[in-house]
Protein backbone atom coordinates (compact mmCIF):
# COMPACT_ATOMS: atom_id res chain seq x y z
CA UNK A 1 0.00 0.00 0.00
CA UNK A 2 1.55 3.20 -0.60
CA UNK A 3 2.28 5.64 2.55
CA UNK A 4 0.21 8.14 3.88
CA UNK A 5 -0.39 11.29 3.61
CA UNK A 6 -0.64 11.78 -0.42
CA UNK A 7 1.94 14.29 -1.22
CA UNK A 8 -0.41 16.00 -3.35
CA UNK A 9 -4.55 15.20 -1.89
CA UNK A 10 -5.69 16.37 -5.27
CA UNK A 11 -8.79 19.38 -5.29
CA UNK A 12 -11.83 18.12 -4.37
CA UNK A 13 -15.74 18.37 -5.46
CA UNK A 14 -16.98 20.94 -2.73
CA UNK A 15 -20.50 21.56 -4.53
CA UNK A 16 -22.34 19.39 -1.79
CA UNK A 17 -21.35 16.75 1.27
CA UNK A 18 -22.61 14.06 -1.25
CA UNK A 19 -19.94 14.84 -3.77
CA UNK A 20 -17.24 15.10 -1.41
CA UNK A 21 -17.90 11.51 -0.39
CA UNK A 22 -18.42 10.47 -4.14
CA UNK A 23 -14.87 12.42 -4.78
CA UNK A 24 -13.02 10.79 -2.15
CA UNK A 25 -14.37 7.37 -3.12
CA UNK A 26 -12.97 8.18 -6.81
CA UNK A 27 -9.62 9.43 -5.50
CA UNK A 28 -9.00 6.06 -3.61
CA UNK A 29 -10.81 4.03 -6.31
CA UNK A 30 -8.15 1.46 -6.14
CA UNK A 31 -7.79 0.57 -3.03
CA UNK A 32 -11.89 1.10 -2.68
CA UNK A 33 -12.28 -1.58 -5.46
CA UNK A 34 -9.89 -3.87 -3.84
CA UNK A 35 -11.66 -3.46 0.03
CA UNK A 36 -15.09 -4.04 -1.88
CA UNK A 37 -13.65 -6.82 -3.77
CA UNK A 38 -11.95 -8.50 -0.24
CA UNK A 39 -15.62 -7.89 1.74
CA UNK A 40 -17.45 -9.57 -1.02
CA UNK A 41 -15.61 -12.62 -1.31
CA UNK A 42 -15.33 -12.52 2.75
CA UNK A 43 -19.27 -11.78 3.01
CA UNK A 44 -19.91 -14.71 0.31
CA UNK A 45 -17.46 -17.56 1.92
CA UNK A 46 -19.86 -17.10 4.88
CA UNK A 47 -23.47 -16.71 2.92
CA UNK A 48 -22.46 -19.83 1.29
CA UNK A 49 -21.43 -21.81 4.53
CA UNK A 50 -25.26 -22.82 5.55
CA UNK A 51 -25.63 -23.64 1.86
CA UNK A 52 -22.66 -26.75 2.34
CA UNK A 53 -23.92 -27.53 5.99
CA UNK A 54 -27.50 -28.30 4.62
CA UNK A 55 -25.81 -30.63 2.02
CA UNK A 56 -23.61 -32.31 3.88
CA UNK A 57 -26.47 -33.23 6.21
CA UNK A 58 -28.68 -34.23 3.59
CA UNK A 59 -26.69 -35.75 1.31
CA UNK A 60 -24.11 -37.15 3.34
CA UNK A 61 -26.05 -37.93 6.94
CA UNK A 62 -29.63 -38.27 5.78
CA UNK A 63 -28.75 -40.77 3.02
CA UNK A 64 -25.38 -41.86 4.78
CA UNK A 65 -23.20 -41.63 1.92
CA UNK A 66 -19.96 -40.90 3.67
CA UNK A 67 -18.33 -39.62 0.13
CA UNK A 68 -20.98 -37.20 -0.07
CA UNK A 69 -20.02 -36.54 3.96
CA UNK A 70 -16.41 -36.09 2.92
CA UNK A 71 -16.57 -33.92 -0.01
CA UNK A 72 -18.87 -31.26 1.46
CA UNK A 73 -17.23 -30.85 4.85
CA UNK A 74 -13.93 -30.23 2.60
CA UNK A 75 -15.99 -27.21 0.92
CA UNK A 76 -17.10 -26.22 4.24
CA UNK A 77 -13.34 -26.62 5.19
CA UNK A 78 -12.31 -24.18 1.72
CA UNK A 79 -14.96 -21.66 2.77
CA UNK A 80 -13.35 -21.17 5.93
CA UNK A 81 -9.93 -21.15 4.95
CA UNK A 82 -11.39 -17.93 2.24
CA UNK A 83 -12.79 -16.39 5.45
CA UNK A 84 -9.82 -16.58 7.24
CA UNK A 85 -7.76 -15.44 4.37
CA UNK A 86 -10.39 -12.55 2.97
CA UNK A 87 -11.35 -11.24 6.41
CA UNK A 88 -8.17 -9.82 7.48
CA UNK A 89 -6.98 -8.34 3.78
CA UNK A 90 -10.56 -7.02 4.38
CA UNK A 91 -10.07 -5.09 7.34
CA UNK A 92 -6.40 -3.84 6.10
CA UNK A 93 -8.15 -2.46 3.28
CA UNK A 94 -10.71 -0.74 5.25
CA UNK A 95 -8.18 1.12 7.75
CA UNK A 96 -5.79 2.07 5.10
CA UNK A 97 -9.16 3.39 3.30
CA UNK A 98 -10.07 5.01 6.47
CA UNK A 99 -6.98 6.68 7.44
CA UNK A 100 -6.27 7.81 3.40
CA UNK A 101 -9.47 9.75 3.84
CA UNK A 102 -8.93 11.22 6.78
CA UNK A 103 -5.38 12.85 5.86
CA UNK A 104 -6.70 13.86 2.71
CA UNK A 105 -9.46 16.16 4.49
CA UNK A 106 -6.59 17.35 7.08
CA UNK A 107 -4.74 18.32 4.36
CA UNK A 108 -7.23 20.33 2.21
CA UNK A 109 -8.41 21.84 5.17
CA UNK A 110 -4.84 22.74 6.05
CA UNK A 111 -3.79 23.89 3.03
CA UNK A 112 -7.66 25.77 2.65
CA UNK A 113 -6.74 27.51 6.15
CA UNK A 114 -3.72 28.61 4.65
CA UNK A 115 -4.83 29.66 1.80
CA UNK A 116 -7.96 31.85 3.63
CA UNK A 117 -4.96 33.56 5.86
CA UNK A 118 -7.01 36.42 7.87
CA UNK A 119 -10.57 35.61 6.08
CA UNK A 120 -10.36 31.89 8.12
CA UNK A 121 -11.35 34.12 11.43
CA UNK A 122 -13.77 36.04 10.32
CA UNK A 123 -15.85 33.78 8.75
CA UNK A 124 -15.23 30.28 11.08
CA UNK A 125 -14.48 30.08 14.60
CA UNK A 126 -11.69 28.62 16.63
CA UNK A 127 -13.75 25.85 17.74
CA UNK A 128 -15.43 24.74 14.64
CA UNK A 129 -11.87 24.45 12.54
CA UNK A 130 -10.64 22.40 15.57
CA UNK A 131 -13.97 20.51 15.33
CA UNK A 132 -13.21 19.54 11.79
CA UNK A 133 -10.28 18.28 12.41
CA UNK A 134 -10.52 15.83 15.20
CA UNK A 135 -14.09 14.72 14.76
CA UNK A 136 -15.66 15.62 11.53
CA UNK A 137 -12.32 13.53 9.37
CA UNK A 138 -12.71 10.44 11.51
CA UNK A 139 -16.70 10.55 10.34
CA UNK A 140 -15.60 11.04 6.63
CA UNK A 141 -13.44 7.87 7.02
CA UNK A 142 -15.83 5.99 8.42
CA UNK A 143 -17.65 5.96 5.08
CA UNK A 144 -15.11 4.87 3.29
CA UNK A 145 -14.40 2.19 5.77
CA UNK A 146 -17.72 0.69 5.54
CA UNK A 147 -18.00 0.40 1.67
CA UNK A 148 -16.32 -2.86 1.86
CA UNK A 149 -18.58 -4.70 4.22
CA UNK A 150 -21.88 -2.82 2.99
CA UNK A 151 -20.56 -3.77 -0.86
CA UNK A 152 -20.27 -7.44 0.50
CA UNK A 153 -23.26 -7.01 2.52
CA UNK A 154 -25.62 -6.69 -0.27
CA UNK A 155 -23.72 -9.50 -2.01
CA UNK A 156 -24.85 -11.64 0.56
CA UNK A 157 -27.94 -10.65 0.61
CA UNK A 158 -28.77 -10.73 -2.86
CA UNK A 159 -26.88 -14.30 -2.85
CA UNK A 160 -28.66 -15.55 0.11
CA UNK A 161 -32.17 -14.55 -1.75
CA UNK A 162 -31.48 -16.66 -5.00
CA UNK A 163 -30.31 -19.49 -2.85
CA UNK A 164 -33.55 -19.26 -1.42
CA UNK A 165 -35.71 -18.34 -4.08
CA UNK A 166 -34.36 -21.69 -6.31
CA UNK A 167 -35.06 -23.94 -3.63
CA UNK A 168 -38.56 -22.61 -2.36
CA UNK A 169 -40.10 -19.57 -3.80
CA UNK A 170 -41.85 -18.55 -0.52
CA UNK A 171 -38.83 -18.40 1.39
CA UNK A 172 -37.00 -16.06 -1.61
CA UNK A 173 -40.00 -13.72 -1.94
CA UNK A 174 -40.27 -13.37 2.06
CA UNK A 175 -36.08 -12.14 2.30
CA UNK A 176 -36.93 -10.16 -1.31
CA UNK A 177 -39.72 -8.18 0.06
CA UNK A 178 -38.46 -8.27 3.44
CA UNK A 179 -35.43 -6.63 3.38
CA UNK A 180 -36.68 -3.37 1.55
CA UNK A 181 -39.09 -3.39 3.66
CA UNK A 182 -37.21 -3.18 7.00
CA UNK A 183 -34.86 -0.58 5.23
CA UNK A 184 -38.08 1.61 4.25
CA UNK A 185 -38.79 1.19 7.53
CA UNK A 186 -35.79 2.17 9.04
CA UNK A 187 -35.40 5.36 6.83
CA UNK A 188 -37.36 7.52 8.88
CA UNK A 189 -35.57 7.27 12.23
CA UNK A 190 -32.16 8.36 10.02
CA UNK A 191 -33.97 12.67 9.73
CA UNK A 192 -34.50 13.54 13.07
CA UNK A 193 -30.81 11.31 13.80
CA UNK A 194 -29.03 13.63 11.11
CA UNK A 195 -30.17 16.76 12.55
CA UNK A 196 -30.31 16.36 15.92
CA UNK A 197 -26.43 15.15 14.68
CA UNK A 198 -25.94 18.18 13.37
CA UNK A 199 -27.31 20.85 16.07
CA UNK A 200 -24.88 18.63 18.28
CA UNK A 201 -21.97 19.34 16.09
CA UNK A 202 -22.22 22.82 15.95
CA UNK A 203 -22.61 23.58 19.75
CA UNK A 204 -19.54 21.29 20.23
CA UNK A 205 -18.00 23.69 17.77
CA UNK A 206 -19.48 26.65 19.40
CA UNK A 207 -18.21 25.45 23.50
CA UNK A 208 -14.51 24.69 21.50
CA UNK A 209 -13.99 28.15 20.47
CA UNK A 210 -15.34 29.29 24.03
CA UNK A 211 -12.63 26.87 25.49
CA UNK A 212 -9.68 27.88 23.24
CA UNK A 213 -10.71 31.83 24.37
CA UNK A 214 -10.60 30.99 27.61
CA UNK A 215 -7.71 29.48 27.59
CA UNK A 216 -5.88 31.95 25.81
CA UNK A 217 -7.09 34.83 28.41
CA UNK A 218 -7.13 32.92 31.73
CA UNK A 219 -4.20 35.16 32.91
CA UNK A 220 -6.23 38.00 32.05
CA UNK A 221 -9.35 36.84 33.39
CA UNK A 222 -7.93 35.58 36.80
CA UNK A 223 -6.34 39.41 36.73
CA UNK A 224 -9.68 41.09 36.93
CA UNK A 225 -11.55 38.81 38.79
CA UNK A 226 -13.72 37.47 35.74
CA UNK A 227 -12.50 33.82 35.70
CA UNK A 228 -15.71 32.86 38.04
CA UNK A 229 -18.16 34.59 35.51
CA UNK A 230 -16.67 33.10 32.18
CA UNK A 231 -16.32 29.50 34.21
CA UNK A 232 -19.94 29.38 34.91
CA UNK A 233 -20.86 30.41 31.42
CA UNK A 234 -18.73 27.65 30.28
CA UNK A 235 -20.65 25.14 32.61
CA UNK A 236 -24.10 26.24 30.97
CA UNK A 237 -22.87 25.91 27.64
CA UNK A 238 -21.06 22.26 28.50
CA UNK A 239 -24.78 21.64 29.73
CA UNK A 240 -26.31 22.77 26.50
CA UNK A 241 -24.17 20.31 24.92
CA UNK A 242 -24.60 17.57 27.11
CA UNK A 243 -28.13 17.47 26.14
CA UNK A 244 -27.54 17.65 22.64
CA UNK A 245 -25.84 14.86 22.61
CA UNK A 246 -28.34 12.95 25.17
CA UNK A 247 -30.66 14.24 22.18
CA UNK A 248 -28.53 12.42 19.69
CA UNK A 249 -28.20 9.14 22.21
CA UNK A 250 -31.48 8.71 21.69
CA UNK A 251 -32.15 9.16 18.47
CA UNK A 252 -28.88 7.00 17.81
CA UNK A 253 -30.58 4.14 20.18
CA UNK A 254 -33.91 3.82 18.20
CA UNK A 255 -31.93 3.26 15.07
CA UNK A 256 -29.73 0.77 16.98
CA UNK A 257 -33.50 -1.06 18.38
CA UNK A 258 -34.84 -1.03 14.71
CA UNK A 259 -31.41 -2.50 13.50
CA UNK A 260 -32.12 -5.50 15.94
CA UNK A 261 -35.67 -5.62 16.42
CA UNK A 262 -36.62 -5.19 12.38
CA UNK A 263 -34.29 -8.27 10.86
CA UNK A 264 -35.18 -10.18 14.46
CA UNK A 265 -38.36 -10.59 12.67
CA UNK A 266 -37.55 -11.14 9.61
CA UNK A 267 -35.17 -14.10 10.52
CA UNK A 268 -38.23 -15.44 12.99
CA UNK A 269 -40.87 -15.17 9.70
CA UNK A 270 -37.90 -17.20 7.70
CA UNK A 271 -37.39 -20.05 10.36
CA UNK A 272 -41.43 -19.89 11.10
CA UNK A 273 -41.88 -20.45 7.12
CA UNK A 274 -39.08 -22.58 6.36
CA UNK A 275 -40.31 -24.89 9.82
CA UNK A 276 -43.68 -25.32 8.05
CA UNK A 277 -42.54 -26.22 5.20
CA UNK A 278 -40.16 -29.16 6.10
CA UNK A 279 -43.31 -30.66 8.55
CA UNK A 280 -45.05 -30.69 5.02
CA UNK A 281 -42.05 -32.65 3.40
CA UNK A 282 -41.82 -29.70 0.77
CA UNK A 283 -37.79 -29.17 1.43
CA UNK A 284 -35.80 -32.03 3.04
CA UNK A 285 -33.47 -31.81 7.06
CA UNK A 286 -30.94 -30.53 5.29
CA UNK A 287 -32.24 -27.95 3.04
CA UNK A 288 -34.29 -26.94 6.76
CA UNK A 289 -31.25 -26.66 8.88
CA UNK A 290 -29.59 -24.87 5.53
CA UNK A 291 -32.49 -22.10 6.14
CA UNK A 292 -31.95 -21.82 9.41
CA UNK A 293 -28.44 -20.58 8.36
CA UNK A 294 -29.23 -18.11 6.47
CA UNK A 295 -31.81 -16.67 8.80
CA UNK A 296 -28.74 -16.69 11.06
CA UNK A 297 -26.65 -15.43 8.81
CA UNK A 298 -28.39 -12.49 7.48
CA UNK A 299 -28.09 -10.54 10.40
CA UNK A 300 -24.46 -9.90 9.75
CA UNK A 301 -25.65 -8.31 6.67
CA UNK A 302 -28.68 -6.48 7.63
CA UNK A 303 -27.16 -5.42 10.82
CA UNK A 304 -24.08 -4.11 8.62
CA UNK A 305 -26.61 -2.14 6.21
CA UNK A 306 -27.79 -0.50 9.40
CA UNK A 307 -24.46 0.66 10.31
CA UNK A 308 -23.78 2.02 6.83
CA UNK A 309 -26.82 3.94 7.03
CA UNK A 310 -25.73 5.63 10.41
CA UNK A 311 -22.31 6.06 9.39
CA UNK A 312 -22.96 7.64 5.92
CA UNK A 313 -25.52 10.12 7.77
CA UNK A 314 -22.99 11.10 10.15
CA UNK A 315 -20.14 11.46 7.27
CA UNK A 316 -22.79 13.58 5.05
CA UNK A 317 -23.06 16.09 8.31
CA UNK A 318 -19.09 16.04 8.59
CA UNK A 319 -18.81 16.31 5.01
CA UNK A 320 -21.03 19.69 5.03
CA UNK A 321 -18.77 20.91 7.04
CA UNK A 322 -15.66 20.66 5.58
CA UNK A 323 -17.13 22.00 2.41
CA UNK A 324 -18.44 25.01 3.54
CA UNK A 325 -14.83 25.86 4.71
CA UNK A 326 -13.30 24.57 1.54
CA UNK A 327 -15.89 26.76 -0.50
CA UNK A 328 -14.94 29.87 1.47
CA UNK A 329 -13.25 32.18 -0.59
CA UNK A 330 -10.15 34.43 0.25
CA UNK A 331 -11.47 38.35 0.99
CA UNK A 332 -8.11 39.27 -1.42
CA UNK A 333 -7.47 36.24 -3.39
CA UNK A 334 -3.77 36.01 -4.96
CA UNK A 335 -5.04 35.83 -8.49
CA UNK A 336 -1.31 38.12 -10.42
CA UNK A 337 0.34 37.22 -12.97
CA UNK A 338 2.92 39.60 -12.82
CA UNK A 339 6.58 38.97 -11.85
CA UNK A 340 8.44 41.97 -11.55
CA UNK A 341 11.90 41.69 -10.61
CA UNK A 342 12.79 42.79 -6.73
CA UNK A 343 12.49 46.68 -6.82
CA UNK A 344 10.64 49.69 -4.90
CA UNK A 345 7.53 48.43 -2.88
CA UNK A 346 5.46 52.00 -2.84
CA UNK A 347 2.42 52.38 -0.38
CA UNK A 348 0.54 55.38 -1.96
CA UNK A 349 -1.99 55.71 1.23
CA UNK A 350 0.97 56.66 3.27
CA UNK A 351 3.29 57.66 0.79
CA UNK A 352 5.59 55.11 1.74
CA UNK A 353 8.69 54.01 -0.46
CA UNK A 354 10.42 51.02 0.40
CA UNK A 355 13.25 50.62 -1.56
CA UNK A 356 15.18 47.61 -3.02
CA UNK A 357 18.21 45.98 -1.06
CA UNK A 358 17.54 47.92 2.40
CA UNK A 359 16.32 47.81 5.89
CA UNK A 360 13.35 50.67 6.20
CA UNK A 361 12.02 51.26 9.25
CA UNK A 362 8.45 52.01 10.19
CA UNK A 363 7.92 54.06 13.28
CA UNK A 364 4.15 55.52 14.15
CA UNK A 365 3.05 57.43 16.80
CA UNK A 366 0.33 55.29 16.88
CA UNK A 367 1.47 51.88 16.52
CA UNK A 368 -2.23 51.11 14.48
CA UNK A 369 -0.66 52.90 11.44
CA UNK A 370 2.16 50.93 11.38
CA UNK A 371 0.14 47.69 11.69
CA UNK A 372 -1.96 48.78 8.81
CA UNK A 373 0.95 49.67 6.45
CA UNK A 374 2.11 46.40 6.91
CA UNK A 375 -1.21 44.61 6.66
CA UNK A 376 -1.40 46.54 2.97
CA UNK A 377 2.32 45.75 1.88
CA UNK A 378 1.53 41.79 2.61
CA UNK A 379 -2.10 42.28 0.79
CA UNK A 380 -4.11 41.01 4.08
CA UNK A 381 -6.10 44.39 3.27
CA UNK A 382 -7.33 45.98 0.58
CA UNK A 383 -5.09 49.15 -0.56
CA UNK A 384 -3.33 50.89 -3.15
CA UNK A 385 0.58 49.16 -3.59
CA UNK A 386 2.92 49.09 -6.33
CA UNK A 387 5.49 46.43 -6.57
CA UNK A 388 7.87 47.57 -8.96
CA UNK A 389 5.29 49.36 -10.98
CA UNK A 390 3.09 46.92 -10.99
CA UNK A 391 -0.33 47.06 -8.74
CA UNK A 392 0.61 44.74 -5.92
CA UNK A 393 -3.19 42.95 -6.60
CA UNK A 394 -1.88 42.16 -9.96
CA UNK A 395 1.71 40.31 -8.56
CA UNK A 396 1.91 36.38 -8.64
CA UNK A 397 2.49 34.66 -5.36
CA UNK A 398 2.46 37.53 -3.29
CA UNK A 399 2.86 35.02 0.05
CA UNK A 400 6.00 34.01 -1.06
CA UNK A 401 7.57 36.82 -2.56
CA UNK A 402 6.33 39.53 0.53
CA UNK A 403 6.40 37.51 4.30
CA UNK A 404 4.57 39.45 6.83
CA UNK A 405 5.79 38.86 10.18
CA UNK A 406 3.66 39.39 13.48
CA UNK A 407 3.79 39.29 17.28
CA UNK A 408 0.28 37.28 16.76
CA UNK A 409 2.17 34.45 15.38
CA UNK A 410 2.41 30.71 17.06
CA UNK A 411 4.73 28.17 16.64
CA UNK A 412 3.89 24.95 15.53
CA UNK A 413 4.01 21.83 17.13
CA UNK A 414 6.31 18.88 16.35
CA UNK A 415 10.17 18.89 15.82
CA UNK A 416 11.93 22.58 16.57
CA UNK A 417 13.58 22.30 13.04
CA UNK A 418 10.79 21.50 11.50
CA UNK A 419 8.65 24.19 13.00
CA UNK A 420 11.34 26.69 11.78
CA UNK A 421 12.62 25.81 8.77
CA UNK A 422 10.06 22.98 7.10
CA UNK A 423 11.93 22.86 3.60
CA UNK A 424 15.12 24.93 4.60
CA UNK A 425 18.49 23.55 4.69
CA UNK A 426 20.83 23.33 7.91
CA UNK A 427 23.09 26.17 6.74
CA UNK A 428 19.80 28.65 6.11
CA UNK A 429 18.58 27.64 9.50
CA UNK A 430 21.43 28.37 11.40
CA UNK A 431 22.00 31.41 9.74
CA UNK A 432 18.20 32.57 11.02
CA UNK A 433 18.98 31.12 14.29
CA UNK A 434 22.28 33.21 15.06
CA UNK A 435 20.43 36.66 13.46
CA UNK A 436 17.67 35.59 15.71
CA UNK A 437 20.30 35.29 18.50
CA UNK A 438 17.81 31.93 19.85
CA UNK A 439 21.23 30.00 19.58
CA UNK A 440 20.82 29.74 23.54
CA UNK A 441 17.50 28.70 23.03
CA UNK A 442 18.46 25.44 20.64
CA UNK A 443 21.44 24.94 22.73
CA UNK A 444 18.99 24.15 25.57
CA UNK A 445 16.77 21.79 24.15
CA UNK A 446 18.41 20.68 20.60
CA UNK A 447 16.68 21.32 17.29
CA UNK A 448 14.93 17.58 17.56
CA UNK A 449 13.15 18.50 20.22
CA UNK A 450 9.71 18.68 20.00
CA UNK A 451 7.85 21.73 20.88
CA UNK A 452 4.51 21.35 22.38
CA UNK A 453 1.23 23.68 20.79
CA UNK A 454 1.75 27.15 20.14
CA UNK A 455 5.47 26.66 21.81
CA UNK A 456 4.13 27.21 25.42
CA UNK A 457 7.00 25.57 27.25
CA UNK A 458 8.95 28.77 25.65
CA UNK A 459 8.80 32.13 27.23
CA UNK A 460 7.72 35.19 25.69
CA UNK A 461 10.97 36.36 24.58
CA UNK A 462 12.04 33.36 23.52
CA UNK A 463 8.95 32.75 21.01
CA UNK A 464 9.65 35.85 19.57
CA UNK A 465 13.09 35.18 18.70
CA UNK A 466 12.21 32.02 17.09
CA UNK A 467 9.46 33.33 14.94
CA UNK A 468 11.72 35.88 13.99
CA UNK A 469 14.54 32.65 13.05
CA UNK A 470 11.99 31.40 11.25
CA UNK A 471 10.93 34.32 9.32
CA UNK A 472 14.24 35.16 8.60
CA UNK A 473 14.70 31.46 7.46
CA UNK A 474 11.72 31.90 5.05
CA UNK A 475 14.08 34.35 2.78
CA UNK A 476 11.63 36.23 0.99
CA UNK A 477 12.05 38.80 -1.54
CA UNK A 478 10.74 41.40 1.39
CA UNK A 479 10.53 40.70 4.69
CA UNK A 480 7.99 43.22 6.48
CA UNK A 481 8.38 42.69 10.73
CA UNK A 482 5.86 43.82 13.11
CA UNK A 483 8.09 44.86 16.13
CA UNK A 484 9.95 41.86 16.41
CA UNK A 485 11.67 42.46 19.26
CA UNK A 486 9.14 43.77 21.92
CA UNK A 487 9.32 40.87 24.39
CA UNK A 488 13.18 40.86 24.53
CA UNK A 489 15.53 42.99 26.87
CA UNK A 490 17.95 45.69 25.35
CA UNK A 491 21.32 43.47 24.88
CA UNK A 492 19.17 40.64 23.27
CA UNK A 493 17.70 43.52 21.36
CA UNK A 494 20.64 45.44 20.15
CA UNK A 495 22.38 42.06 19.04
CA UNK A 496 19.26 41.01 16.70
CA UNK A 497 19.47 44.55 15.20
CA UNK A 498 23.00 44.22 14.12
CA UNK A 499 22.29 40.65 12.79
CA UNK A 500 19.22 41.24 11.24
CA UNK A 501 20.89 44.43 8.79
CA UNK A 502 23.93 41.57 8.27
CA UNK A 503 21.31 38.50 7.48
CA UNK A 504 19.38 40.53 4.70
CA UNK A 505 21.84 42.25 3.37
CA UNK A 506 20.82 42.75 -0.38
CA UNK A 507 17.54 42.24 0.26
CA UNK A 508 14.76 44.32 1.00
CA UNK A 509 13.33 44.25 4.71
CA UNK A 510 11.25 46.80 6.74
CA UNK A 511 10.48 46.75 10.22
CA UNK A 512 7.71 48.55 12.33
CA UNK A 513 8.96 49.27 15.43
CA UNK A 514 9.56 52.50 17.70
CA UNK A 515 13.08 51.18 19.18
CA UNK A 516 15.60 53.17 18.91
CA UNK A 517 18.23 50.34 18.97
CA UNK A 518 16.14 48.52 16.03
CA UNK A 519 15.76 52.38 14.78
CA UNK A 520 19.36 53.12 14.69
CA UNK A 521 20.55 50.27 12.63
CA UNK A 522 17.96 50.82 9.63
CA UNK A 523 19.28 52.19 6.58
CA UNK A 524 16.16 54.75 6.02
CA UNK A 525 13.79 55.43 8.70
CA UNK A 526 10.06 56.83 7.75
CA UNK A 527 8.11 58.78 10.26
CA UNK A 528 3.82 57.90 10.29
CA UNK A 529 1.71 60.48 11.87
CA UNK A 530 -2.40 60.19 11.07
CA UNK A 531 -1.24 57.40 8.91
CA UNK A 532 1.24 59.60 6.55
CA UNK A 533 5.12 59.75 6.15
CA UNK A 534 5.55 63.57 7.14
CA UNK A 535 9.45 62.79 7.67
CA UNK A 536 11.80 60.55 6.61
CA UNK A 537 15.64 59.74 6.78
CA UNK A 538 18.03 58.44 9.17
CA UNK A 539 17.48 57.53 13.15
CA UNK A 540 19.78 60.53 14.04
CA UNK A 541 18.71 63.04 11.79
CA UNK A 542 14.87 62.36 12.76
CA UNK A 543 15.71 62.69 16.02
CA UNK A 544 16.82 66.56 15.55
CA UNK A 545 15.06 67.35 12.88
CA UNK A 546 11.35 65.80 13.97
CA UNK A 547 10.02 66.24 17.34
CA UNK A 548 6.80 64.32 17.21
CA UNK A 549 9.08 61.29 16.30
CA UNK A 550 11.96 61.93 19.07
CA UNK A 551 9.02 62.06 21.72
CA UNK A 552 7.79 58.85 20.03
CA UNK A 553 10.82 56.97 20.44
CA UNK A 554 11.29 58.31 23.73
CA UNK A 555 8.38 57.14 25.17
CA UNK A 556 9.36 54.06 23.60
CA UNK A 557 12.45 54.26 25.77
CA UNK A 558 10.74 54.91 29.11
CA UNK A 559 8.96 51.55 28.72
CA UNK A 560 10.39 48.90 31.96
CA UNK A 561 13.50 47.16 30.30
CA UNK A 562 13.43 48.94 27.21
CA UNK A 563 10.12 48.05 26.17
CA UNK A 564 9.82 44.81 27.10
CA UNK A 565 6.33 44.31 26.64
CA UNK A 566 4.34 47.17 24.74
CA UNK A 567 1.37 45.35 24.55
CA UNK A 568 0.59 44.62 28.22
CA UNK A 569 0.57 40.81 27.66
CA UNK A 570 2.96 38.85 30.00
CA UNK A 571 5.68 39.68 32.56
CA UNK A 572 8.73 40.92 32.45
CA UNK A 573 11.55 38.12 34.13
CA UNK A 574 14.79 38.67 35.49
CA UNK A 575 16.20 38.37 31.76
CA UNK A 576 14.09 40.99 30.44
CA UNK A 577 11.89 38.19 28.88
CA UNK A 578 8.13 37.89 28.91
CA UNK A 579 6.89 35.07 31.22
CA UNK A 580 4.19 33.47 29.67
CA UNK A 581 2.29 33.63 26.17
CA UNK A 582 3.28 37.01 25.56
CA UNK A 583 1.55 37.93 22.02
CA UNK A 584 0.21 34.26 20.95
CA UNK A 585 -0.84 33.30 17.39
CA UNK A 586 1.10 31.35 14.54
CA UNK A 587 4.59 32.14 12.09
CA UNK A 588 5.06 35.07 9.81
CA UNK A 589 2.18 35.36 7.40
CA UNK A 590 2.76 33.40 4.06
CA UNK A 591 3.14 30.38 2.31
CA UNK A 592 6.43 28.96 3.54
CA UNK A 593 5.67 27.38 6.08
CA UNK A 594 3.90 29.52 8.80
CA UNK A 595 0.61 30.12 10.10
CA UNK A 596 -2.45 32.03 8.68
CA UNK A 597 -3.32 35.07 10.42
CA UNK A 598 -5.86 35.22 12.76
Amino acid sequence: MKPLPENDPGTPDHRSPARYLLWLLRAQRRSITAGAALGVVWMLSQALMPAAIGRAIGAGVAARDEHALLAWSGVLLGLGVVQAVTGPARHRFAVFNWLAAAYRTVQLVTRQATRLGGTLPKRLSAGEVVSIGLSDVAHIGDVLDIVARGSGAVVGIVVVAGILLSTSAPLGLIVLVGVPLILALAAPLLRPYRDRELAHRELVGELSTHATDLVAGLRILRGIGGEALFSGRYRTESQRVRAAGVAVARAETRMNGAEVLLPGLLIALVTWAGARFAARGTIGVGELVAFYGYAVFLIVPLKTLGEAASKITKGLVAAGRVTALLAIDPELPDAGTARPPSAELVDIASGLVVRPGRVTAIAADDPRDAQAVADRLGRYTAGDVDFGGVPLHAVADVRKRILVAVNEDRLFSGRLDESLAPDGDEATLQAAIHAACAEDIVASVGLDAHVAEAGREFSGGQQQRLRLARALAADPDVLVLVEPTSAVDAHTEARIADRLAQARAGRTTVVCTTSPLMLSHADHVAFLHNGQVVAEGTHHDLLNLEPRYASTVTRSEGEPDGHAERNGQGEVNGQGEVNGQGEGVAGARGDSGEAVRS
